[in-house]
């Protein structure tokens, strides 16, 4: 990965961008997509796609999430706290005790999620988890009036965390679920550019993944593809207590190549182009089954319209849906090439009818 995608990485990730509200990330991803792109169009959603080798066949879509879980602000009580909801799936021992970032009108405003210190904690309440309904946020207001001008209902908020560099080329940080996945799908489409495909590509960066992979049914609907691949992240299976999930979700270890998921969702051509290309390009990849639909933007691509011939590139991710989420730099490179040669390899008329 060359120091400009690296930056462009880090300033993707530092987007805060939930679901519903993924404006910023939005704004950077068409940014740097103008840079290289035929196309670049934003949908009355948030979807952005970037066009590549207009009026080539078949017409291929990548698709990339890239809202992350959050908050909303649901009340700004009389002492000036914010009290909020959840946006995605949250494990409710994460949130307390850390720094938020609240995007408003104006800007970016800091808090924190309170909590009872545990001195003052009765000894049974110590052993419970505190519900999400029941966080609150301090910005260090006086009174309503004070907040409500920094503030307001419906404001969204996620957890202030920053990206992290560890040995052996690690990142860690919030939101690689999926921002990881939708740099992916903007640098196959930046690689692309200059391999000459014959496909018409449209490499889509898609809103509302967490909340029911909404983008990509409104995205998949109005491009109409013949192909689909969606990026996402997978549970990296490689870290202590993961013993009884290997057995369900199969052995995936941070570093060891993108994963190709095989199953019902998945089309079996598509799936073999995809495999073929790693052996031939010497890529390292990693293979899943998926026994039901996957819960990704995978799904409703599949059963766009009269069907599309779908398959699924995943990055290994450790600690999913946590502020401290960590992911290989390597595996982000593997990707990029798998898929770029893959759908450059792809060719008009191609039969991917499966039996």
């Amino acid at each position: 990965m060359n120091n400009a995608s690296r930056n462009f990485l880090i300033r993707l990730m530092s987007a805060v961008s939930p679901s519903g509200y993924e404006r910023d990330a939005v704004r950077l991803f068409r940014q740097e997509a103008e840079r290289f792109a035929a196309e670049v169009r934003t949908d009355v959603h948030g979807n952005t796609d970037i066009v590549i080798n207009p009026g080539g066949a078949p017409r291929v879509m990548l698709a990339g999430h890239y809202d992350e879980i959050g908050f909303i602000v649901t009340l700004i009580d009389a002492r000036g706290f914010l009290w909020v909801a959840p946006i995605g799936g949250w494990d409710s021992q994460i949130p307390q005790g850390q720094r938020v970032l609240i995007r408003t009108a104006d800007g970016v405003v800091a808090g924190v999620i309170g909590k009872v210190p545990i001195h003052l904690q009765k000894p049974d309440d110590r052993k419970q988890v505190t519900p999400l309904t029941d966080l609150w946020v301090d910005i260090g207001a006086k009174n309503q009036k004070e907040a409500a001008k920094r503030v307001a209902v419906g404001d969204p908020l996620v957890l202030d965390q920053g990206v992290g560099e560890l040995p052996n080329g690690l990142l860690t940080g919030r939101a690689f679920d999926n921002r990881a996945g939708a740099f992916v799908v903007l640098e196959s489409a930046r690689l692309l550019a200059t391999l000459a495909p014959r496909a018409e590509i449209h490499a889509v960066g898609t809103v509302q993944e967490e909340i029911g992979a909404r983008g990509a049914v409104t995205s998949a609907f109005g491009i109409a593809p013949e192909v689909g691949i969606a990026v996402d992240v997978t549970h990296a299976t490689d870290h202590p207590m993961m013993e009884a999930a290997e057995k369900r979700e199969g052995r995936v270890t941070l570093g060891g190549g993108p994963v190709l998921s095989r199953g019902a969702n998945i089309n079996p051509v598509l799936y073999d182009h995809l495999e073929k290309t790693a052996r031939q390009r010497k890529i390292p990849v990693q293979i899943v089954a998926e026994g039901r639909a996957t819960p990704t933007d995978a799904d409703p691509i599949q059963i766009s319209r009269a069907g599309v011939a779908a398959a699924l590139v995943s990055l290994p991710l450790r600690y999913m849906h946590t502020p401290v989420e960590m992911i290989s730099i390597r595996d982000l490179d593997h990707a990029i090439q798998l898929i770029a040669r893959a759908v450059a390899g792809i060719k008009p008329g191609q039969n991917w009818i499966p039996f």
